[in-house]
């Protein structure tokens, strides 16, 4: 293997590592989060935004952080995302009140939507084509898949043996080792041409998101509040803003070409809902375990593990068959296999067994993400001009965060009107109005994938990733990418 071939997939490796930050950090501290509202004394809507202030932060900045990566430099935004992310690692790992935490994960979140997409813009531009690709991009797909599932054990050990702190904290390390790996390893690229920032774009964007999420969180009260619709109705609104002054600038944050295509567009829709379920039905999990079942934040932990360790032994597999068979049937297949763990899981009951209700269903969760996670983010970015990669490196991400955070507001919401219909009486009744939010949380999340599925249908279609390459001026062996969707 020759030097620079080498170089490359080292280059890979310490990609891999920070999309396996990034996503841990959706979910390690949900373990966590049971000790962290004793210890900080959160209520439960704090305890929710301790989740939520993370993955918003990290969603509605993400398509600046792809456009400052594309225009500053990717290694160097790389990097100064890496320190401040471990910055804010700090600052939450020694937070004393509710504000200082939910502030910090914010902070993380921030600089996390530098990091992520200067670090997947780094991945397309080293293995610009082929089956390298491809390998590239299972690898970094399968790790961003099993994130989740590592820091759900990741928390639980830490939590049980060490502080919930160390759950923020333990980032730290892992970050050090980045910078100096990346500043050694990693070559500078950046976009050519007019580096002028969409700042109208920035805010629409970001106020339209966070209005949108803020108002699902109020629906958890009530569907019908002022507040609820308000918010809803105000997110649209700078949403739809956002869509039409992308379409009237000179240098848009978000070029309407990268999401027009009808097959990125439904990876990208994909990838939201993944997120969803990834981000915000773990949450739920976490709760079943250690409230209703008791389990340690150790034994969640690991009773979470067959999620992350079916990803990866199906991970494998599904790359060759993506090679052999194209896109079209992964995309279709994992969202149904996803939904049929989600359903098995909706079953469990206060009394029920861990072997016989959560284990099955995380056994097909796993298999159906694995199917998913493996052809969506290259079918995302492939036939993606070069000065368009870190705009559409940035998108991925988004899509994933602000699925997560919508995600974890829809099924709060679902879980709470479940609950809420249970009379509580004693101490047996809590728990039977828990599983019963629990499991309306679980449906949800499995309607959501059955919607994925039909997307799938419709818009991952025959030579897609071809017409979009020549639509934009690439030349047609970027398209090989991935293998045309059949």
């Amino acid at each position: 293997m020759s030097n620079s071939s080498s170089r490359r997939w080292w280059v890979l490796v310490i990609l891999a590592t920070t999309q396996l930050v990034v996503v841990l950090d959706g979910t390690i501290v949900n373990i966590a989060l049971p000790q962290a509202q004793i210890a900080l004394g959160l209520s439960d809507s704090e305890r929710q935004w301790v989740v939520t202030a993370y993955a918003l932060a990290f969603g509605a900045l993400l398509l600046l952080g792809g456009r400052i990566a594309d225009y500053w430099g990717r290694k160097r935004t790389y990097l100064v995302g890496m320190a401040g992310f471990g910055a804010a690692s700090v600052v939450g790992g020694i937070a004393q009140s509710g504000g200082e935490l939910i502030l910090a994960r914010g902070l993380q979140g921030a600089f996390a939507a530098m990091m992520a997409p200067a670090a997947l813009a780094l991945l397309t531009v080293t293995f610009p084509g082929g089956r390298e690709r491809n390998t590239a991009f299972a690898v970094f797909g399968s790790v961003a898949g099993a994130g989740a599932g590592v820091g759900l054990v990741l928390g639980g050990l830490l939590t049980e043996f060490v502080d919930w702190r160390w759950c923020l904290l333990v980032n730290v390390p892992i970050v050090i080792v980045g910078i100096v790996a990346g500043a050694v390893l990693v070559a500078e690229s950046r976009a050519e041409g007019d580096n002028r920032y969409d700042w109208l774009g920035v805010v629409t964007v970001a106020l339209g998101l966070a209005s949108l999420v803020f108002g699902f969180t109020l629906a958890e009260e009530s569907w019908v509040s002022i507040g609820t619709i308000a918010f809803i109705a105000a997110g649209i609104a700078l949403l739809a803003l956002f869509v039409w002054v992308e379409s009237r600038v000179a240098q848009p944050l978000l070029p309407l070409r990268i999401v027009l295509d009808r097959v990125r567009g439904g990876a990208f829709l994909l990838q939201a809902i993944a997120g969803s379920v990834m981000i915000g039905a773990t949450v739920y999990l976490t709760f079943h375990l250690q409230i209703v079942l008791g389990f340690s934040p150790l034994q969640a932990g690991l009773a979470s593990l067959p999620l992350t360790i079916v990803i990866a032994l199906v991970a494998p597999l599904a790359t060759r068959f993506l090679s052999r068979f194209g896109a079209r049937p992964l995309m279709i297949g994992g969202p149904l296999v996803a939904a049929s763990g989600l359903f098995l899981l909706s079953l469990i009951t206060v009394g029920g067994d861990y072997l016989v209700q959560v284990l099955p269903a995380l056994v097909l969760l796993g298999i159906g993400m694995a199917m998913l996670f493996v052809p969506m983010q290259n079918l995302a970015l492939a036939g993606v001009a070069g000065h368009d990669a870190g705009a559409a490196s940035a998108t991925v991400n988004a899509a994933m965060q602000i699925g997560g955070s919508l995600g974890l507001s829809i099924f709060t919401t679902a879980y709470a009107a479940a609950a809420g219909g249970v009379v509580v009486t004693s101490a047996a009744s809590q728990l039977d109005a828990f599983v019963g939010g629990y499991s309306a949380a679980f449906v949800a999340a499995g309607v959501a994938m059955l919607v994925g599925c039909v997307l799938a249908i419709v818009l991952i279609r025959p030579k897609g990733t071809d017409a979009a390459a020549r639509r934009e001026g690439v030349p047609t062996d970027a398209a090989e990418a991935v293998p045309a969707a059949r």
